[in-house]
């Protein structure tokens, strides 16, 4: 399927590796000439160079920390105009709500919350004056099915979700469409860091651990980075300008409800 995106452009945070990674190959796969960053210089001009030479476009790499403003001014200022932004940022560390104090929330929120409002306001009247633009939210399942221990990251996305619930209506009718990716567990650095963790704790091999989690899942298995990237990419396409303030969750239906 064409996805009617070549030509266009994209900047998608915290791209050098996981989830922001698969996204900015499917969008280069489409087409779209990609500005990709992340704080590790070594590691994003990296993922630029694979990238780009996979796919034969223009990848541009920016080494910053998206979560400030100069950071952001960074990014934007090696894009330029866009007509796609991938919001995305690690999550905060899990706890216990009675240790977090009122800087591990602000943290939070910045990272989680303000950052991507910030990238929206910095880029999405442009998209509105072009009568196309593309804004995905990558959050996480837990804004939807909420982990105590992620009560941090739950607050802050949930932040970040309800605000653009209510911009997302008024954009659209100019063909600027927000939409929430929330990931479930992807078979990524970060998961398969949690699961060695888990191992040594429990006694067990990475292998054990990994099979067993696994086998938890509906699917029986974690989900792939690149059926990710695929999802994200379809939601930027010309065919999807009609999806508009949803919340997709792609968990294996880990969560269980009817609607």
């Amino acid at each position: 399927m064409d996805l009617g995106l070549k030509g266009r452009k994209a900047l998608v945070c915290a791209a050098s590796k996981g989830l922001g990674k698969a996204c900015a190959e499917s969008l280069a796969e489409a087409g779209v000439e990609v500005t990709i960053c992340s704080r590790t210089r070594a590691d994003i001009e990296e993922t630029a160079k694979v990238i780009s030479n996979k796919f034969q476009v223009n990848v541009k790499s920016v080494a910053c920390d998206i979560t400030t403003e100069e950071g952001r001014t960074s990014a934007l200022k090696v894009s330029g105009d866009i007509d796609i932004l991938v919001n995305n940022a690690g999550g905060p560390p899990p706890g216990n709500f009675r240790d977090w104090n009122r800087e591990d929330w602000i943290n939070a929120v910045d990272a989680n919350m303000l950052t991507g409002i910030e990238l929206i306001k910095l880029t999405i009247d442009p998209m509105i004056n072009k009568k196309f633009g593309r804004i995905i939210n990558i959050t996480s399942g837990a804004v939807k099915s909420p982990i105590a221990i992620l009560g941090l990251s739950n607050g802050a996305r949930m932040g970040l979700t309800g605000f653009c619930a209510g911009i997302a209506r008024e954009t659209v009718r100019d063909g600027v469409t927000i939409n929430g990716l929330l990931p479930g567990p992807f078979d990524t650095d970060r998961l398969r860091g949690n699961l060695q963790v888990r191992a040594t704790a429990a006694g067990k091999t990475f292998d054990e651990m990994y099979t067993a989690a696994a086998n938890e899942n509906p699917a029986g298995r974690f989900g792939a980075a690149e059926e990710f990237g695929k999802t994200c990419a379809f939601l930027c396409s010309v065919h999807a300008g009609f999806i508009n303030g949803q919340n997709i969750l792609m968990d294996g239906g880990a969560f269980r409800a009817s609607i």
